[in-house]
Parts: structure tokens; sequence; C-alpha cells
């Protein structure tokens, strides 16, 4: 054997060696991560929905059949006022003119009737006698009912006129706040098109707001035993989030579901006193959850989602079977592997109402399983789990 072959047999003697005497890589450790033990609980939360503060009753004030300058604003803008108290007047020279011009014709028509009764009076008499001829006893007839009739449109007229001559001074139609008035002083208004302003009641105020078609016998069963509810049921979070100091009741509920959106407009009903609601404010009401079936809740940092759809990873006590590649394992390495390990198995889930930091889960965990809470970022579906020697305490599931 030459030189050349022989330091080849000692190189390749060498490297075996080498590789004989190095280990198969070891596999990458258990992530290590928290769990919670998810457990069935009855919980207190509030289902929430977009509302709108209305008036029970709000109409604009328009002046009817009448035009000419204002004359008069009586009530200050954004003013309490009363039933038939003075809110405007328009120039009433016209209308008072055309009244005391209808009162005057009104006047000659009665005496006139006065008249033609007298007349009628003397030819009644002298037409029993058969004093009269006829044809002036008819005359005389006909001219009484002419009066009478002349009369009664002269009545009907002084009506109209009077009638035009109230609308010249506007008054409010009930109590209520008035808003910014529309118009000034001399500016002309047309009747039945200006609007001069816009009064509402303001105690108590309606809140609208609209639920899914699903919910209409909820709410329909609410109203039947409004009585018996608590009143903590419906509340009000105001646009700075705070919350209106007073429970609301249903009061209606729209004759109607909405076809195109499948949802029907529920009102309730608040005190208003401090007259801290507002027409049109957008708040949200609150309706307290009345289902006392136990539910689960987990922590909301638990839950994945992907495309649209939630996931939790579920801890398991599983066996990976032993794959060699540097040929069969030891005695040692058979038991090791053999033994259950924990692991994170992924599981779809359908979530419910988010409960501050938790979040209730419909379906997909059983009570007593535990999923991963902390290290998700660094696992995968099948990954192996270790616990982090921290045991997460579970979130509290009341709400304020």
């Amino acid at each position: 054997m030459n030189r050349v072959s022989r330091y080849g047999i000692i190189i390749l003697s060498a490297s075996g060696f080498v590789a004989c005497q190095q280990k198969p890589p070891a596999s990458n450790p258990p992530t290590p991560v928290n769990l919670y033990t998810v457990q069935s609980q009855v919980v207190r939360y509030y289902d929430k929905y977009p509302s709108t503060v209305q008036a029970l009753n709000q109409v604009n004030i328009i002046p009817s059949a009448i035009q000419g300058y204002v004359t008069a604003i009586a009530a200050p803008d954004g003013s309490d006022v009363h039933k038939g108290q003075l809110l405007y007047e328009i120039d009433k020279r016209i209308y008072k003119a055309a009244y005391d011009q209808a009162v005057a014709n009104l006047k000659v028509a009665q005496a006139n009737q006065v008249q033609q009764q007298q007349d009628a009076d003397r030819y009644i008499y002298l037409n029993k006698n058969n004093a009269v001829a006829k044809q002036l006893y008819d005359h005389a007839i006909i001219a009484l009912e002419t009066a009478k009739s002349q009369t009664k449109a002269a009545e009907e007229t002084v009506k109209s006129a009077q009638t035009n001559l109230n609308f010249a001074s506007i008054y409010a139609p009930f109590d209520g706040t008035i808003g910014i008035s529309q118009v000034r002083l001399g500016t002309v208004v047309v009747g039945g098109t200006t609007i001069l302003n816009t009064i509402s009641t303001n105690d108590p105020m309606a809140v609208d707001f609209l639920v899914n078609e699903k919910q209409v016998l909820d709410f329909e069963r609410y109203k039947a035993d409004s009585k018996t509810m608590p009143d903590s049921l419906f509340t009000l979070l105001l646009p700075d989030n705070s919350m209106y100091p007073y429970p609301g009741r249903i009061s209606v509920i729209d004759r109607a579901v909405d076809s195109q959106t499948g949802t029907i407009i529920v009102r309730l009903v608040f005190p208003n006193a401090k007259h801290l609601l507002k027409v049109g404010m957008s708040c949200v009401v609150r309706v307290r959850n009345t289902e006392t079936t136990p539910q689960m809740v987990v922590p909301g940092k638990a839950v994945i989602e992907q495309m649209g759809e939630y996931f939790l990873y579920v801890a398991k006590d599983t066996v990976i079977a032993h794959k060699g590649t540097n040929g069969p394992a030891s005695a040692q390495e058979e038991e090791n592997a053999n033994k259950p390990r924990l692991h994170a198995i992924q599981k779809k889930v359908k979530l419910g109402q988010t409960i501050g930091a938790n979040v209730i889960v419909l379906s997909g965990v059983e009570d007593g399983e535990r999923i991963v809470v902390d290290g998700i970022q660094s696992i995968h579906d099948g990954s192996a789990i270790s616990l982090a020697g921290k045991k997460p305490g579970a979130d509290s599931t009341k709400t304020k």
C-alpha cells in the first residue's frame, strides 16, 4: 500500500471516529407559558346599543295662513316655556283693520235684520186680516230671510278675521323648551312656510335604539314585566362616557321590523328633571343581561384571531413518537420519548359578549380545560410547552 492510500485510510478512519463520537442535535426545549383553567360561572354583563335622545313631543313653530313682519319675540332663546305663553307676534295692523271692518259690517247687517224683522211683522199682521197685497207680504218675508243670511255671513267674516288676528300672536302649544330663534325682529314671515323656532318637551325624554329581530321577544318580555324588572335593567352612558344617574324603562317597541336591516326600534323613557339629556344626543343604552345559566369566560388575551375566526391554545398531555436519525434509540431515550408531554393544541371557538378584559366563549372549549394565556406569540399548533412557574389568576368577569 502506498503512502497516499495509507493517509487516506487514516483520515477516513479518524473522520468516522469523530462522527461516531458526535451526538444527534437536541430537540427544541418546551416553550414556557402560563395557563388558565376554564371554569363555567354565572356572569353579569350588559349588552350595549348605540342610541339617540329624542323628545316625546316636538314641533316646529310655523305661522299659519298669515304673513307679515315679526314685531315681537317674547321668549328668550333656549328658555323653558309654558303652554299658552306668548312666543312671537306678527304685524297685526292689517288683520286688526280687517277684524274691525268685519265687526262694523256685522253691526250693519244686524241693524238691517232688525228693520226687516219689523217690516215683516207688520205685513204678517196685515196679511192675516187680508189688508195687504200678497206680493208685498212675500217681498217682506224674502227681505227678512235675506237680512238673516247677511247677518250670518257677517258673523262668519268676523270669525275669520278674528282667527287671522289671533294667528298674529303665536303661543306655546305645550310646556317645554324653546330653541334658538330662526328669525329676528323685522323678518318677513310667510304663513305655512317660515319656521320661527322649535319647541320640545324635556321631561321625561325618549331614547331610541335598534335591536336585532332575534331579540324582539326578549324586549317584549321586558316590556310586559316592566313592573317586576329591576331598576338597573336599562341604564345609559352619556357621550362623555359617564353614567346617567337615573334608570330608564321600556316605553314602546315599533310596530314593524325593517326588512332591509332586520332591526326594530325600541324606545326607553328616562326622567330628565335636570335637563341633562338633550334632543339628538348620542348615547349608549346598556341592557343588563338576565341570563342565569353558567357560561365559559376566558381572558381576552388568550384569544387568537385568524381570517375572521377565533382560536384558543388548549394545553394537552400527549405522547410524541421517537424518530431516530442515527440508529435505534437507547432504552432511556425510548422511555423519555414515550412519556406524556404538554403540548399546545389549537381549537376553534365561538365568542360571545366581551366583559372588560374577558370574553364569553359560546362553544369550542370545555369546563376544566387549561388554555394558554401568556407566551402565545412563541408557539404554534402542536408546540411543546411547559409551565413558566407563574400561576396566572383569573380576571374578574364582573363589570362595573
